[in-house]
């Protein structure tokens, strides 16, 4: 390495900040890589998670781990409070700094509640490791309470799941909390019938997984509504409280309520005073840098470009690691004294899953659905996990869950006792 390496801080170690961490091996370059949680997560899976399928250490990596044999790379478990690009330092919380002669920013979305942030209370959303186990408390202890309780209309209360916003995470939830209360729960309780549990899918547009083409869209709504998901559309949630949600002028009464309408990105433009849109994200050139600071990269979720045949690129994992090369290639590029030209996202396909067996896929001119497309979501997941054991494990678990119905992960944790 040169006696004065090029220095490239990363904030957010997600698919993004990996993939141009791994791709600058061997570069001339000092890697600083910040991110506010210690494990990488693989969020595709995070609703596994929620929902008793997984454990936290099948879809999480320890960042240090993956950096071990790394010596170029340090990395830092901090947050990041703010960037000063006239003197090219990344601002910690803590008061210091980070100086960079290259920023990659990649770091990510949050939950957007449409201007009504007090619904976070009521209905939590998913993005983290941390979102995952409070709903897979909620979920489960929902169960318990209603083995517990006398009056029928508050286990009917109990025993409803409604979850807001019909696009991927809201379809896998809705379908696989229905499989658990109707093939995984029934025999494990003595005083309810978990074939009663309602699952309600609300979503404000015309259909389930509008980002998909009409077809898949209507079958899995047809898939969904087969094992037992109530499908909400045209219905915008108006009101989410302690009873439940409202829609439609009337009131639902649902214990357990899930957010997956919406998200909003970091606030990275906010920090950069740069162009955004609005869902926060920046605005950038066609190269992936910010306006006006060629020596800012931001990737990923953080980002709105139209670099898909002059279309939005979709905010999904392969995208962000696309993006992620490209920067890593740019920054080779420009130490060679070249350059490496316009950003350009090739699209791969899009996956969801529906229930156990069923899953829904689009690669353009080929759509896949049912039992075969469920296959290939699951070899495409597990192909992207990190380390031959998380592939095995994950693989182990599905098979166990397929075949015998069973999710070893329902562990009611973070304060067991409470009343939900």
């Amino acid at each position: 390495m040169a006696a004065n390496p090029h220095r490239v801080v990363i904030v957010g170690a997600g698919f993004g900040g990996l993939e141009t961490t791994y791709r600058l091996a061997g570069a001339p370059v000092e890697i600083t890589l910040i991110d506010r949680r210690n494990h990488h997560l693989f969020q595709p899976l995070l609703y596994q998670v929620a929902t008793a399928s997984l454990a936290t250490s099948e879809i999480a990596w320890p960042i240090r781990h993956l950096m071990r044999d790394r010596r170029e790379v340090t990395t830092l478990f901090a947050t990041v409070s703010g960037v000063d690009a006239e003197r090219r330092c990344v601002l910690i919380d803590d008061g210091s700094e980070v100086p960079y002669d290259t920023l990659v920013l990649a770091t990510g979305a949050r939950h957007a509640y449409f201007g009504h942030d007090e619904w976070e209370a009521w209905a939590p959303g998913l993005k983290t490791l941390e979102d995952a186990t409070t709903l897979r408390r909620h979920i489960l202890v929902a169960f318990e309470r209603a083995e517990r309780e006398t009056d029928p209309k508050k286990r009917a209360a109990r025993l409803t799941f409604v979850i807001v916003g019909a696009g991927p995470t809201g379809v896998e939830l809705a379908g696989t909390i229905a499989e658990m209360a109707h093939h995984t729960l029934p025999a494990d309780f003595r005083n309810i019938d978990t074939h009663k549990a309602r699952v309600v899918l609300i979503e404000a547009g015309p259909r389930v997984l509008a980002g998909f083409p009409d077809d898949l869209s209507a079958y899995a709504q047809a898939s969904l509504e087969k094992i037992g998901v109530e499908v909400v559309l045209g219905q915008a949630v108006t009101e989410i409280n302690r009873e439940g949600v409202v829609y439609g002028g009337e009131l639902l009464e649902a214990k357990t309520r899930i957010w997956a309408a919406g998200v909003r990105a970091s606030p990275a433009a906010e920090w950069l005073g740069a162009p955004s849109d609005r869902a926060g994200r920046v605005q950038v050139e066609d190269d992936l840098t910010i306006p006006g600071h060629s020596e800012i990269f931001a990737i990923g979720d953080t980002v709105n470009i139209n670099a898909w045949d002059g279309k939005p690129v979709p905010g999904i994992a392969p995208a962000a690691k696309q993006q992620g090369r490209h920067v890593a290639e740019t920054i080779k590029a420009r130490l060679r004294g070249e350059n490496k030209g316009a950003f350009r996202y090739k699209h791969s396909g899009s996956l969801a899953q529906i229930g156990k067996r069923l899953a829904v896929i689009d690669f353009g001119k080929v759509k896949l659905r049912g039992t075969i497309a469920w296959w290939i979501w699951g070899i495409a997941h597990i192909y992207f996990l990190i380390g031959l054991r998380h592939r095995l494990s994950v693989a182990l678990s599905w098979l166990w869950i397929y075949s015998r119905d069973q999710r070893a992960a329902r562990l009611i944790t973070q304060g067991s006792s409470k009343v939900v």
